[in-house]
This record gives structure tokens, C-alpha cells and sequence, in this order.
């Protein structure tokens, strides 16, 4: 039988690739956004009453704060055997039901001990989302896709941020009367629960776990879907966990980089989410101007991280360079937060909202790991790796913003600055191994690879489906940057 030509299949591969956006990337975007809601919703409580309701010091949430990341830490590898050993779209579904209940018990919470274990409970369901897409995005996309797809759906972060800040001032505005018997903070967290809850049940009949069972692709295009991704330098997934990947995963130098750089990002992150709103206030703001002025802050990240997601897609090899420069705009941010005096509030709230931009560079960095480390057990392990480094940084984030620095946190400003500077030497050292490597490979082969083509990287074939090998392992292989 003869081949198709040429402009059939990329008609085709087209028609397939539309089809698995409009299925897939809404399922993953609302996913992500009701995960930040829901994460980020101990944040809006802080002013809601939460700290009275629960008789907590501003110490005592400092360390709520960061017990999700406790939880979040201590599943991160057992979670990822999951990924390997489990359907990874019911998995992913069920973790989803899982904290959606538990953030719906945080209402009940009357102290701290209460909140703190809803909070590591929260972390442990909470902790397969990101890895989790960080593989989908490797199973169904090319290294030419991933970028702009791992934006959409990291996009939903923006959008919580703005739906939710808008949602509690709506409640806030709820009269505390005898009639009422929950306090707003209270009925913050039992909504949030609810509407999760009822969404992870439409994902647990949607949401696929590879290619080959997708329901919303005819029979005869599943397999093609399955196939046009591993073909150009990915592996199919695999239920067996190899041990040889996973000591590659640990010697890897790309891993030890992108953990640096989560943990510099994420211990900025830590602090910012948790205490944006507190520090706002601390400026002069009432309680509700204050959740209204933390809206910007998502409408600047939303707009940095979409123009990123279109640059890279549009021209390769500009990954690592985004992320820098995510990194330059959050540095003004702390600049402007720090060296401003008291009395220059409305300067010092546009640092605030500015320094929020270097979120828009960490879903670049998941795209790097769907790009650049191949084989299931590799993959699942430096993502693992990956989110323990996010998760310490979170932890310690929040213990930054002491009381006793209180109104200024004059101390956090600086630890923070540090961190941007370091993540930005580590991102540019991660390029330019990546650079050394794919010249070195290109010398041995006798041949230029493009890292991002949409030809074939040379993988040994069986049957159609190619095998379960590592980035390492295969010589044709080529890193995005």
C-alpha cells in the first residue's frame, strides 16, 4: 500500500492536533486553576478572619502556610510511582476529589493544629497536578508544542488568582449577622470544595490516560495521536519503573539546574503568595481595597506568561532567555518594594504586583522537563526532583516574613532579591550546558539535529511504537532551549 502524501498527513496531524487542544487543554486549564484557587484560598482567609477564628498568631499562619508543602514534599516521589504504575488520567482525578474534600474540612477548623493537618492533607492530594500535566503535555505534544501548551494550562494560575481575589470580596461583603451561621472565611473554603469536587468528577470520565484510550479521537486516530509525539524525541509510557533511569535521573546535570532554579522561584513564591495581601494592607490599604488591589497582580502575570508562551512558540531556543527575563521584571518588582519609602504606597503596590511576573517563567521550566528528559521512569523521577525543590522553597518562603520586621519585611525583600539573582546565573548555566551537549552530539553524529523539528529524532522503532528509553540512551536526541 502506498504512502499518503505528504500534505494529507500534515492535514491530517492538524486536524488531530486541533482536536486534542479544544479536548485536552481545557480539562487541564480549569484543572489548574481550581488547584491555585484552592491553594492560594488560606491567603484571601488571612484577612477574612481567619487568624481570629482559629486563635492564630501571624507565626502560627506563617507555619500553616508552608504545612502544604510539608505534605506536598513527602508525596512528591510516592506520587510519581503512581504516574508509572496507575491510569494517569483517573489518577489524576481522583487525587483532584481527594483535596477538594479536605479543603472543604478546613471550615471546620477551629485552632492550629486543626488547620495545619487539613494543610499537609491538602499538599499530599494536591501534589500530582503539576507533574502530573508536566507528562501529559509529553505524551500528546511535540518539544516544538510544549511550551505554549504548558502556558495554557499553568494560564489557569492567573486566572484564579483574578477570579478568586474578585470571589472574596464578594463574601467578605457577607453580612456577619445572627442569621449567618459560618463566618466568610468559613464559607470561602466550603464553595471552593464544592465546585472542585464537582469538576473532578467530570474529569474522572474525561480526562485520558494516554492517547490510545482518548474518547474524544475516532479509533482510527488514536494511534497517530500516540505516535506523532514519541516520534520526535519522547517515549511512550511505560508500567514498569526501570532502575537504570532512574540513577540516570540523579546524575543528570539538567536536573540539579531546574531544581536550583524551582527552589529560587519558589521560595519568593512561598513567601508572596501567602503574604501579598498582608503586605498590601500594610501599606495603608483598607481590608477590601486590599483584595481588590491583589487582582492586578494576576493580570500582569497572566499578560507576561502569554506573551512568553507566544514568543517561544513562535521562535525556538527561547526558553531559557524567558525565564530570565521573568526573572529581570520581578527583580524591579523587589526594587521598587524595598527602596521606596512608606509614604510612596502607590509605587511600592506596583513592585508588589510586578514582582509576581517570575511565575510566568516556571511553567517554561515544566516544559523543559517534557522537552528534554525522555523515558517514564526518568521523566517521572526529575519532575519528583523537581517539586521537592519547589516544595522546600515554599516551606521556608512564608518564614521569611517575620513579625518582627512587620510593616516592612525589610529582611524578606532582600532574601528575595538574592534569589532572583542566583535563579537567573542558574537558568544561563542550564542553556549553555544544554548548547555544549547537542554540539557534542551533533560532532559525534556528523550531523546538525534541530531540538525542536518536526522530524523524526532517529528513535529505534518496534511495530510503530517506539521504546521506553532515556534522553541519554538515545545519541539523536536533541535539548529545546
Amino acid at each position: 500500500m502506498s504512502e499518503k502524501p505528504r500534505e494529507a498527513v500534515e492535514v491530517e496531524e492538524k486536524a488531530i492536533l486541533r482536536r486534542i487542544d479544544l479536548c485536552l487543554l481545557p480539562l487541564m486549564f480549569v484543572s489548574y486553576l481550581l488547584q491555585y484557587l484552592d491553594k492560594t484560598t488560606l491567603s484571601y482567609t488571612s484577612i477574612m478572619g481567619l487568624l481570629t477564628g482559629t486563635k492564630m498568631t501571624t507565626h502560627l499562619y506563617s507555619w500553616s502556610s508552608s504545612a502544604f508543602y510539608f505534605g506536598y514534599m513527602i508525596a512528591a516521589y510516592p506520587v510519581s510511582l503512581g504516574f508509572v504504575k496507575l491510569p494517569l488520567g483517573r489518577y489524576l482525578a481522583a487525587m483532584m476529589i481527594g483535596w477538594s474534600v479536605i479543603l472543604a474540612c478546613h471550615a471546620a477548623a477551629s485552632n492550629f493544629a486543626g488547620l495545619c493537618a487539613l494543610r499537609v492533607l491538602l499538599g499530599v492530594f494536591e501534589s500530582a497536578i503539576s507533574p502530573g500535566f508536566t507528562l501529559i503535555v509529553s505524551m500528546w505534544y511535540t518539544p516544538a508544542e510544549h511550551a505554549l501548551r504548558s502556558c495554557v494550562w499553568f494560564a489557569g494560575n492567573g486566572v484564579a488568582a483574578l477570579f478568586g481575589g474578585l470571589l472574596a470580596y464578594a463574601i467578605g461583603h457577607v453580612h456577619q449577622g445572627s442569621a449567618n451561621l459560618l463566618a466568610p472565611w468559613q464559607w470561602l473554603f466550603l464553595i471552593f470544595g464544592l465546585v472542585t469536587f464537582l469538576w473532578s468528577l467530570v474529569c474522572y470520565f474525561t480526562l485520558p490516560d494516554s492517547p490510545l484510550t482518548a474518547r474524544f479521537l475516532p479509533a482510527e486516530q488514536r494511534g497517530r495521536a500516540d505516535r506523532r509525539a514519541q516520534a520526535r524525541q519522547q517515549s511512550c509510557q511505560s508500567r514498569r519503573w526501570k532502575k537504570d533511569q532512574f540513577v540516570e535521573a540523579l546524575l543528570d546535570p539538567k536536573t540539579w539546574f531546574l531544581f536550583v532554579y524551582n527552589f529560587m522561584v519558589s521560595l519568593p513564591n512561598g513567601g508572596i503568595t501567602n503574604f501579598a495581601a498582608i503586605v498590601i494592607e500594610a501599606f495603608g490599604f483598607t481590608e477590601f481595597q486590599t483584595l481588590l488591589y491583589t487582582i492586578p497582580m494576576a493580570v500582569i502575570a497572566l499578560f507576561f506568561l502569554l506573551v512568553c508562551a507566544l514568543a517561544c512558540n513562535r521562535y525556538h531556543g527561547l526558553r531559557c532567555y524567558a525565564m530570565v527575563f521573568t526573572l529581570l521584571v520581578s527583580l524591579l518588582g523587589i526594587l521598587l518594594m524595598r527602596q521606596l519609602p512608606a509614604e510612596h504606597k502607590w509605587g511600592r503596590l506596583v513592585g508588589v504586583w510586578l514582582v509576581s511576573v517570575f511565575g510566568a517563567g516556571w511553567p517554561l521550566s515544566l516544559s523543559l522537563i517534557s522537552s528534554n528528559v525522555a523515558g517514564f521512569t526518568k521523566k517521572s523521577t526529575v519532575t519528583a526532583i523537581l517539586f521537592i525543590g519547589y516544595c522546600v522553597g515554599n516551606i521556608a518562603g512564608p518564614q521569611l516574613f517575620s513579625s518582627s520586621q512587620a510593616p516592612t519585611y525589610y529582611g524578606a525583600f532582600a532574601a528575595i532579591l538574592a534569589c532572583f539573582c542566583i535563579g537567573i546565573v542558574d537558568v544561563l548555566l542550564l542553556r549553555g550546558y544544554m548548547v555544549w551537549e547537542n554540539r557534542r552530539r551533533d560532532k559525534a553524529q556528523g550531523k546538525v539535529i534541530e531540538p525542536e523539528s518536526d522530524a523524526p529524532a532517529g528513535f529505534t522503532m518496534d511495530d510503530g511504537c517506539i521504546m521506553d528509553i532515556s534522553d541519554w540512551q538515545n545519541e539523536s536526541y536533541r535539548y529545546a532551549l
